[in-house]
C-alpha cells in the first residue's frame, strides 16, 4: 500500500455519505451494545492518520485505545505477519508448540521490570490476562480475596467487571459478579486533600485492607500504575512503592495491570519503571502485538510455576501470527527508539495543554506521562466535573478531523493516545484543533 499522506484532510462532513450508509448497515446487523466513538468507517491507517471510506484523513489521537502505539500497519509487523501466515496460522500451542510463543515469553521475561527469574503465559485479551493473573495469585498464596482500586478498569469478563469500578456502561445489569473482590481508595492528586501525599494515600488504602479484609485472606492487589479508563490518573509519588512494600510484608501478590500503559506508551517500556516498582505479576496486552490480539501474564517464576500443568492456556492463546507480530513490534520499539519518542510527545503535549489551561480555567487538570496525556474538565471557577463540556469539545474536535477519546469516572476527561509514529506537525495540528474546540464551546 502506498504511504499515506500525513496531514488532516476533510473532503466531506464528518461523517460522510459512505460512512452514513455503513452505519445504517451496522445498525441493522451489529448488536447495539457494541458502540462506536466516531461514526466513520476506516479503510487505511498509518503514521498518525486514519483514512475513512469518504477519503477524509483524520488525525489519530486514540491509537485504537493504545493498541497501535508503534503506528498502524508498522512495516516490520506487516512483514512478520505475512511471513507467518504463509507458513501456518494455528496449531494450538498446547497441542503442537512453536518457537514464536517461546520467543515472545523470553522477550517479556527480559523486558518487564525486575531481574528475578520469570515465566510468561500468553492469552488473547487484556481481560484474560487479568483473570489469569488473579488465578496465579490465588494458587500461589492459597488465599482468595483480591483488592482493586477506585476508578479502576480491568475488562469486561465477569471477574474483570467485578474488579472494574465504573458501573455504566461496563457493569450495569450484568451481575452477579465474582465474589471476594474488594475496593480500596486510590491516590488521585487532583481530587485528594492537598495534605494527602503518596505515602499517606497508601496508608489510607492499606489500613482499609487490614481492617476490612485482613492480609491473611488477601491473595493480591491489582492496580494500573497510571489509570486508563478511570481518567489517566497519575498517583502521587510514593503511593505505588508503599503499596508494593506492604504487599511484600504481608504475603500479598502485587499485580500491575500494564495493559494500557505498557510497551513504551508512558515514556518507559512499562509504567512501573517510572515509579521504581517491581511487580510480582504484570498483565500486558493492547500494544504488545501492533494491533493483533495477544496478551500475557509475566511474573516471578515461583508464582507462575505454582499452577498445575494444564491450569493455564486457551485455544487461541499465543496465536503464531500474533506472536510474530509481537516480536516485530518489540523490535520496532527498540530500533526506532520509541521510548524516547514518547517523551518528546509528552513535552509537546503538556507544554501546549498547560498554556491552554492558563487561558481557560475549565481545564482543571493536565496530567499524564509519555504519549498518555489527559485533561480533566470542570465547571468554570470550580472543581465540579463537567461531562457536558467534555462531550462538546470532543464532538467539535471529531467534526474537524481529530479522533479524541473521553474517559473518567465522571465522564469529564479528554484522553490523548497518539501513536508514537505521529509527526510533530500532525501533533501540533491536532492540538490547534483542540484549542479551537475549546474556543467554540
Amino acid at each position: 500500500m502506498a504511504e499515506l499522506e500525513q496531514q488532516r484532510i476533510l473532503k466531506t462532513a464528518i461523517p460522510g455519505p459512505r460512512s452514513l450508509e455503513l452505519m445504517a448497515r451496522k445498525t441493522d446487523a451489529v448488536a447495539r451494545g457494541v458502540g462506536t466513538t466516531m461514526p466513520v468507517f476506516a479503510v487505511a491507517a498509518g503514521g498518525g492518520v486514519v483514512v475513512d471510506v469518504d477519503g477524509n484523513s483524520l488525525i489519530d489521537f486514540g491509537s485504537g485505545i493504545a493498541v497501535t502505539t508503534i503506528g498502524n500497519s508498522a512495516p516490520r509487523v506487516v512483514a512478520a505477519v505475512q511471513d507467518q501466515v504463509e507458513r501456518f496460522t494455528h496449531t494450538c500451542f498446547m497441542i503442537t508448540p512453536y518457537e514464536g510463543y517461546v520467543a515472545v515469553a523470553e522477550q517479556l521475561n527480559q523486558l518487564t521490570p525486575g531481574d528475578h527469574e520469570k515465566r510468561t503465559a500468553l492469552f488473547n485479551s487484556g481481560a484474560e490476562a487479568v483473570e489469569n493473573a488473579v488465578k496465579v495469585a490465588r494458587t500461589y498464596t492459597k488465599k482468595q480475596a483480591v483488592v482493586a482500586f477506585d476508578h479502576a478498569y480491568h475488562g469486561r469478563t465477569n471477574l474483570a467487571m467485578a474488579l472494574t469500578a465504573k458501573s455504566m456502561p461496563y457493569k450495569h445489569g450484568f451481575g452477579p459478579f465474582a465474589p471476594e473482590v474488594y475496593r480500596a481508595p486510590l491516590s488521585y492528586p487532583y481530587r485528594d486533600d492537598k495534605l494527602i501525599d503518596g505515602e499517606l494515600a497508601a496508608r489510607r488504602a492499606t489500613n482499609l485492607m487490614e481492617s476490612q479484609i485482613g492480609p491473611e485472606n488477601l491473595a493480591a492487589i491489582i492496580i494500573e500504575p497510571i489509570q486508563g479508563e478511570g481518567g489517566f490518573i497519575v498517583p502521587a509519588d510514593g503511593f505505588l512503592p508503599a503499596l508494593a512494600e506492604w504487599c511484600r510484608s504481608n504475603n500479598v501478590v502485587f499485580i500491575a495491570d500494564e495493559i494500557q500503559t505498557g510497551f513504551a506508551r508512558t515514556g518507559a517500556m512499562f509504567a512501573c519503571e517510572l515509579f521504581d516498582v517491581v511487580p510480582d505479576l504484570i498483565a500486558t496486552a493492547k500494544a504488545i502485538a501492533g494491533g493483533l490480539p495477544l496478551s500475557a501474564v509475566t511474573g516471578r517464576a515461583e508464582l507462575m510455576e505454582s499452577v498445575h500443568v494444564g491450569g493455564l492456556g486457551g485455544t487461541y492463546g499465543g496465536n503464531p501470527v500474533a506472536c510474530a507480530a509481537a516480536l516485530a513490534a518489540i523490535e520496532t520499539i527498540k530500533a526506532e527508539n520509541l521510548v524516547t519518542r514518547a517523551g518528546e510527545i509528552e513535552r509537546i503535549m503538556l507544554g501546549r495543554l498547560h498554556r491552554m489551561q492558563a487561558e481557560d480555567n475549565r481545564i482543571g487538570d493536565v496530567r499524564g506521562r509519555g504519549a498518555m496525556i489527559a485533561v480533566e474538565l470542570v465547571q468554570r471557577d470550580t472543581t465540579d466535573p463537567d461531562p457536558g463540556l467534555t462531550a462538546a469539545v470532543a464532538t467539535v474536535a471529531r467534526e474537524k478531523g481529530v479522533i479524541v477519546l473521553t474517559c473518567g469516572t465522571y465522564g469529564n476527561v479528554l484522553r490523548f493516545l497518539p501513536p508514537l509514529s505521529i509527526s510533530d506537525e500532525l501533533l501540533n495540528d491536532g492540538l490547534d484543533v483542540l484549542a479551537d474546540a475549546f474556543s467554540a464551546t
